[in-house]
């Protein structure tokens, strides 16, 4: 970044030399006490602010946009880290370009970059211990040495808070992947961090029990993962958040202490709940080793309904009412707008209405129902069809009900492919974020609108702007495809997006975390007292900083 300044007139130029990422330039002109942007990307785009907001967004931006935000002091891992890992680790257990091992850049290059492409780090060093024993070691030599270290589980997260922003250690929970126990009679489980979710699902449906959350990555993403971002996804509606379904954690702190707080019991009134301080902390306290979690038991019939809703308007209702209709049943209750449809279903994720039926469509719901009775489950899912189909003012065109295990999972490919269709339309800007339900339209229309004033709507740029997600607790996917990530369309995004959802007293983030992504975007979530107390909470676990160095607090 450079930074000149010349009586009143500022220039600001930011950005990475590289076929991806041009230059971007901003004039600063002073009048009046307020600051006058001239952006030379966009055509004659000016915006004034004050002087002060400004030049801070400005080189927040710039910052940003380089990941050399400020940053704790952090030691590169050396050869002589190497040698005194391998006194513990097996060989397998360490990738690293240093000597004496020494492999190809192009081994480790998986562990460096997230799956979209859009994070990517330097780390010289992976290390993917079996133990918490060797967890234990490698934190103590880290901590020593002040050798910043990045957990990573599945690497399946979409803020880059698995990855590092410069050459930290890469810590793979990879190899912990053993069940530990599991209890039928209380539903307790208890497995490595590393354990993957869909392996734990089918784990304990032998025992006909199933796990509290579910999502579209949990063929890959792996518990420990979802617990330190304290993930959401698909059945938060019916069993809730980790907050309240994880029983236990064994955390190895940054000084190599091993804190095990493995309980399996549902009631502890001893003293502070230490783990709530690890669920959503994004491995910048310490390191989940282990989970103990509760299980439900397995529903003995599961249904869904694909909707189709002529005007969002009528989302709300039609959430309403199913609620009063399926009251304990109700298990997701899922929005997805018409451009996310259509992308779904171009791109081969299922179809599940024809052609003719959804014409005149605006947006759709999938609902899904789970009890312990097919015949009384399905009696008032078809109750519920007739009242919306019979109003006189009615709430859906049409829907349809699916008839077997197939057709069943067929309508949730369509709404877990979503993602995979954005992905396979350009570079996505995944914006996670809670608001309040009457809103999901007016946010994806502020934005669309937002990016073709700036002229920025169009094929080279940003393709598709649109929304889906969870009706059941008020949160968002906001998701911009374009041909590419840039600063312009960036600038174009942040921080409007986060001072939109601030207007409506939202969350910048509903489940995926903060990460590298929104580090300096939490103060639109959080207050000055909240983000203090947090750096505090830092301070007591990680005096060092090694932990995730630049994620959740800059």
């Amino acid at each position: 970044m450079v930074i000149a300044s010349h009586n009143r007139v500022s220039r600001i130029v930011y950005g990475t030399v590289g076929p991806e990422r041009q230059f971007t330039t901003h004039k600063l002109r002073s009048r009046q006490g307020v600051i006058v942007i001239e952006n030379r990307l966009g055509p004659g785009a000016r915006i004034m602010l004050s002087s002060r907001t400004a030049a801070n967004r400005l080189v927040r931006h710039a910052i940003r946009w380089q990941h050399s935000s400020a940053q704790p002091t952090v030691n590169s891992v050396t050869s002589e880290d190497i040698v005194h890992f391998a006194k513990f680790l097996p060989q397998n257990a360490i990738l690293s370009t240093l000597p004496p091992i020494s492999v190809p850049p192009s081994e480790i290059e998986q562990y460096n970059a997230d799956w979209m492409g859009k994070y990517r780090g330097r780390s010289t060093t992976v290390l993917r211990p079996q133990t918490t024993e060797q967890v234990s070691k490698i934190m103590k030599r880290c901590y020593e040495r002040r050798i910043g270290v990045v957990p990573q589980g599945g690497n399946t997260g979409l803020v880059g808070g698995s990855v590092p922003l410069k050459d930290e250690l890469i810590l793979s929970l990879s190899n912990m992947s053993k069940v530990r126990s599991f209890d039928p009679n209380s539903g307790a489980l208890v497995a490595d961090a590393g354990c993957i979710l869909e392996a734990l699902s089918e784990y304990i449906s032998l025992h006909n029990h199933i796990m509290p959350l579910d999502l579209g990555a949990k063929g890959s993403c792996q518990i420990g993962g979802n617990v330190s971002t304290n993930a959401g996804g698909l059945r938060l509606l019916r069993y809730g958040s980790l907050h309240g379904s994880v029983l236990g954690l064994e955390v190895v702190l940054p000084d190599g202490t091993v804190l095990d707080n493995l309980s399996t019991l549902r009631k502890d009134n001893t003293g502070y709940d230490l783990k709530q301080l690890f669920i959503g902390a994004e491995g910048t306290l310490g390191v989940v080793t282990g989970v103990s979690i509760l299980t439900p038991p397995a529903p003995q019939a599961v249904n869904n309904v694909i909707l189709a809703v002529p005007r969002f308007e009528n989302v709300l209702p039609l959430f309403k009412l199913a609620r009063q209709h399926l009251s304990e049943i109700l298990s997701a209750f899922e929005f997805i707008d018409r451009t996310a449809y259509e992308l779904a279903v171009k791109h081969g994720q299922g179809r599940g209405l024809s052609d003719e039926e959804i014409e005149g469509a605006e947006c759709f719901v999938l609902l899904e129902t789970s009890g312990a009775e097919r015949a009384h489950d399905e009696e008032k899912l078809n109750t519920l069809l007739e009242t919306l189909l019979e109003s006189s003012q009615p709430l859906i065109t049409t829907g349809v009900l699916s008839q077997s295990p197939a057709q069943f999972a067929s309508l949730w490919k369509l709404r877990e492919g979503v993602t995979e269709a954005v992905a396979k339309e350009g570079k996505a800007y995944k914006y996670d974020i809670s608001i309040p339900l009457a809103s999901f339209k007016e946010v994806v229309d502020a934005t669309r609108e937002r990016l073709r004033s700036k002229g920025l709507l169009r094929e080279d740029a940003v393709r598709h702007v649109l929304g889906y997600g969870h009706v059941g607790d008020g949160n968002l996917h906001l998701n911009i495809a374009a041909a590419a990530y840039t600063p312009e369309i960036e600038s174009a995004l942040e921080p409007f997006v986060y001072e939109l959802v601030a207007s409506y007293k939202g969350s910048i983030s509903a489940e995926h975390g903060i990460g590298a992504m929104k580090t300096y975007a939490i103060q639109y979530s959080k207050s000055a007292v909240a983000i203090d107390m947090m750096r505090r909470i830092k301070q007591v676990f990680d005096p060092h900083g090694i932990m995730n160095p630049g994620k959740v607090l800059e």
